[in-house]
C-alpha cells in the first residue's frame, strides 16, 4: 500500500546527462521513466518538474553576457525540451502522460491550470510541469514547490545524485554526516542548501514535507513510496 496518494517529483536536468557533457542519455531517461511508471501503476498520482541545466542554465548564461530575463526564458524552454523527452518515453511504454507548460506553447503542450493538472492525475496520467513558473528570476525548485502546493501533493520528492542531506558536500568531504530527518528551522539554522530560499519558504509556510533522495539508485523511488526510510525527510 503506497504511503502517499499524490507526489511531486523534482528532477534536475543535469541528471539526464548521466556521464555525458550535455544533452540526454537515453539509458538514464529510460531508467527514470520505468521507475516512475512503476509507482504510478501502484496507484500513486505523480507530477514531475524537471530542470533544464543539461541544455541551458539561465544563471550561467548571465555569466557569459546574456540578459538575465532572456537567459531565464531560454532555461524555461530547455525544461520544455526535457518534458517532451519524458512524455515521449512514457508514451513509448504505453503510459498515459500530460505535458503542461507555464506559458502558451500549443501544440507542444497544454497551457497549465490546476484544474487540468488535477483532472489528468485523477485519470491516471503522469503530469509533467514544464517552463518553470513561466516567470524569470524563479528556479525550477520554486516551480516544483509551487506546483506541489497548488495540486495538494502529499510530499515533494527531490531526486538527486546523493542519498540525502549532509552536513557538507559528501562528494568533496569524506567526513560529511547524513541527516535522517530535519526540520525546516534546523535546515535554515545550519545553512543547508536543500532548495533555493523561495522554494524552501513556500514548503515551510504550506507545511509541505520534502524528501531528498538518490534517484540514480534503482529501486529507491519505489522503496520511498512504500514507506521505507530513504534519503532525508524534511518537515516543520
Amino acid at each position: 500500500m503506497p504511503s502517499y496518494k499524490r507526489v511531486l517529483l523534482k528532477l534536475s536536468g543535469e541528471a539526464l546527462m548521466a556521464g555525458r557533457s550535455h544533452g540526454i542519455d537515453p539509458r538514464r531517461l529510460n531508467d527514470y521513466v520505468e521507475e516512475i511508471i512503476e509507482i504510478s501503476k501502484a496507484g500513486v498520482q505523480v507530477g514531475i518538474v524537471i530542470g533544464g541545466g543539461n541544455i541551458f542554465r539561465g544563471i550561467s548564461g548571465v555569466e557569459e553576457g546574456f540578459d538575465r530575463v532572456k537567459g531565464d526564458y531560454m532555461g524555461m524552454l530547455a525544461t520544455v525540451i526535457n518534458g517532451l523527452a519524458l512524455q515521449s518515453a512514457f508514451e513509448s511504454k504505453n503510459a498515459k502522460s500530460t505535458l503542461l507548460t507555464a506559458f502558451r506553447m500549443e501544440p507542444v503542450g497544454e497551457f497549465y491550470s490546476k484544474a487540468k493538472a488535477v483532472k489528468a492525475m485523477n485519470e491516471g496520467h503522469i503530469v509533467i510541469f514544464s517552463a518553470g513558473t513561466g516567470n524569470p528570476f524563479f528556479t525550477t525548485d520554486t516551480a516544483a514547490s509551487l506546483r506541489a502546493v497548488e495540486t495538494d501533493a502529499d510530499v515533494m520528492l527531490k531526486g538527486t545524485r546523493v542519498d540525502g542531506v549532509y552536513t557538507s558536500d559528501p562528494e568533496k568531504d569524506p567526513d560529511a554526516e547524513k541527516f535522517e530527518t530535519l526540520t525546516f528551522d534546523e535546515a535554515i539554522e545550519k545553512n543547508l542548501r536543500i532548495l533555493d530560499q523561495t522554494a524552501f519558504a513556500m514548503c515551510k509556510e504550506n507545511e509541505l514535507p520534502v524528501i531528498v533522495f538518490n534517484m540514480n539508485e534503482r529501486g529507491n523511488l519505489k522503496k520511498l513510496i512504500s514507506g521505507e526510510k530513504v534519503g532525508t525527510f524534511v518537515k516543520n
